[in-house]
């Protein structure tokens, strides 16, 4: 009987704390008080095992029910004092609505930049691994290894830029393309490769769809065993996924590189509506990239044999990408850095394309 009444005096005055806890920390001590490992109430359920059975029975139901009591009230009592703090909050904070709202970022990502980040994820996603070369290059990697001859119209000074003559005689240029990637690549690497190659090319050549400095992505795969199916399902994958349709019309045209036999130019179906141009439909043609088997002579120049190994090789603009996937008419724009235009072209930092929630 003493024991029970010893029990309701503690639930007594818990209770009592806990209805006089004037804000949640205050509610806290009393909870540590009462439930924590040197509380009142476990202190209690620890001493149980020196009583005997029936004792420790009846005592255990008694001290779970307390327990339980109490954890409740405290659980009433913390919802009471948090609407408290909340409606004091309330009442005492206010928003001035005729401060100014707070200047939003200028910050945005270039299109070109997106455009890259975007032709990276869809080839990653294909199993092409990324290289890189130097905007500088000899002549050998630039021309000299893609079978390019001395008499080629992309040699003459009105195309290229050359930087003065070394002591030897030779002269370097600043790269028109970054196919010295593939050399390089196939110099350091053995099949099979997958590569793509974005990076900075230059030429002589300003007007509205040309830019002395632009951005192109090259790709390369060798393998013993590579035909055209391959290349044409994988650029075909690649337009569907850049310009994100479910199916695109796409013609292949014959024609003529140096660096590969048999080329192709590579047409997409498209039509043009208030001067401007709507990708996947309609029956105009627009050419967007170049294509082929990779010769031979440049396989040769890369150190593996052409009779054991055979791939394809094609090119792209990323800037004629981006004009043509968001509608901007003139490809020096993206040089000017006009804060007008990167506004209503540029990205949002946090829009990072991925396959998986949308490229753009």
């Amino acid at each position: 009987m003493t024991e029970t009444l010893d029990l309701e005096k503690l639930e007594q005055d818990l209770i009592a704390q806990v209805d006089q806890a004037s804000n949640e920390q205050a509610l806290e001590e009393v909870r540590i008080g009462a439930l924590g490992k040197k509380g009142t109430i476990s202190a209690m359920m620890k001493g149980m095992g020196k009583l005997d059975p029936e004792q420790r029975k009846s005592t255990g139901q008694a001290l779970n029910a307390l327990k339980a009591r109490v954890s409740q009230a405290i659980a009433t009592q913390k919802e009471v004092l948090k609407k408290q703090a909340m409606d004091l909050r309330l009442a005492t904070e206010h928003v001035d609505v005729t401060l100014p709202a707070r200047k939003r970022s200028e910050g945005t990502i270039h299109p070109v930049s997106q455009v890259w980040e975007e032709v990276v994820q869809i080839f990653g996603d294909l199993g092409f691994s990324v290289a890189e070369g130097p905007h500088i290059e000899s002549d050998w990697y630039n021309f000299g290894a893609l079978n390019i001859p001395d008499e080629h119209p992309a040699r003459q000074e009105h195309d290229t830029f050359y930087f003065n003559p070394d002591k030897d005689g030779s002269r370097k240029v600043l790269r028109t393309h970054t196919s010295p990637v593939q050399i390089r690549t196939m110099e350091t690497n053995q099949p099979p490769i997958r590569i793509i190659a974005p990076g900075r090319t230059f030429r002589c050549d300003s007007d509205q769809t040309h830019t002395p400095m632009f951005h192109q992505v090259e790709g390369l795969v060798l393998d013993s065993d590579i035909h055209l199916g391959h290349l044409k399902w994988t650029l075909t994958e690649f337009c569907k996924a850049i310009f994100e349709l479910d199916d695109v019309k796409m013609r292949f045209r014959s024609s003529h590189f140096p660096f590969t036999e048999p080329s192709m130019e590579i047409d997409i179906g498209c039509t043009w509506e208030n001067g401007q141009v709507k990708i996947g439909e309609g029956d105009d043609w627009l050419e967007i990239l170049g294509s082929g088997m990779v010769h031979p002579n440049v396989i040769r120049a890369g150190g593996l044999d052409p009779d054991k190994v055979q791939g394809f090789a094609f090119g792209v603009g990323i800037d004629r990408i981006a004009m043509l996937k968001y509608g901007i008419p003139d490809l020096r724009a993206f040089f000017e850095s006009d804060l007008r235009w990167l506004r209503h072209y540029g990205f949002s930092a946090l829009n990072v394309p991925n396959l998986a929630g949308g490229l753009s």
